[in-house]
């Protein structure tokens, strides 16, 4: 028997399904989301900065920024990682009580291109849901891992009442070669108002260490807001 026409057929009636999962990987190109998709990308009131991190918490990085963000009368958005915040609710509990904004990033730190409906459901209401039992408060906003949003992602996002935001900016803070100069250059180099910066406070998905980078860079991207005149705080207050 000759399957081949079959497997073929079979690998062809794919093609539709698989571009409609992949479909919204369009808006994981920074400039054609930040002009065509700015509820996506987190754009906000032209005075005001939308600070966030992501990745963690983690016990031994996360609180270096709590105090440092205090110092400076600072709130931000935390994308929490609900397999992290599970090993560290008192830490959860922390940056809630600073009066920081906490968001979920999914449970596990992967693709949500090579995940079907039912799994990536499971993840977000999983990370969901452990915030919320932690914090006492059910979180509303959701940033995909990577960045990288799916059919299937939007659908569950949907389903769970949770709002995707990415990013205007980032620092490339994840990498060995990350300095505070570069993440602050890299930073402010697309900063605007009305922009939301990304940094992570965690390097559990990055290179040992690197969040050093992020938080040595923090004061001077503060500064910088401050100079072209906006506000800095958590997405909830970004209009």
């Amino acid at each position: 028997m000759n399957i081949a026409p079959t497997l073929r057929t079979v690998a062809l009636a794919a093609v539709p399904v698989l571009a409609a999962h992949a479909a919204p990987v369009v808006s994981t190109f920074g400039p054609l989301r930040n002009r065509l998709m700015p509820r996506l990308s987190g754009r906000g009131r032209t005075n005001h900065i939308a600070l966030t991190f992501d990745d963690g918490p983690d016990p031994r990085s996360t609180p270096h920024f709590l105090r440092l963000l205090a110092g400076r009368g600072v709130h931000a958005t935390f994308f929490l990682l609900g397999s992290e915040a599970h090993r560290s609710p008192g830490l959860v509990r922390e940056i809630a009580a600073a009066g920081h904004e906490v968001a979920v990033h999914g449970w596990l730190h992967r693709p949500l291109l090579l995940r079907g409906p039912r799994a990536t459901y499971d993840d977000f209401r999983r990370a969901r849901d452990t915030v919320a039992a932690i914090t006492g408060r059910q979180p509303t906003l959701f940033r995909p891992p990577y960045g990288v949003m799916s059919t299937a992602a939007h659908l569950a996002a949907r389903r769970l009442d949770l709002t995707p935001v990415l990013w205007t900016c980032w620092g490339e803070d994840w990498t060995a070669r990350a300095t505070p100069h570069s993440v602050h250059r890299t930073v402010t180099a697309d900063l605007d108002g009305g922009g939301t910066i990304l940094l992570h406070d965690s390097d559990c998905t990055s290179a040992p260490g690197a969040w050093r980078s992020a938080l040595g860079a923090l004061p001077r991207i503060l500064d910088t807001c401050e100079e072209r005149g906006c506000g800095v705080g958590p997405l909830r207050d970004h209009g």
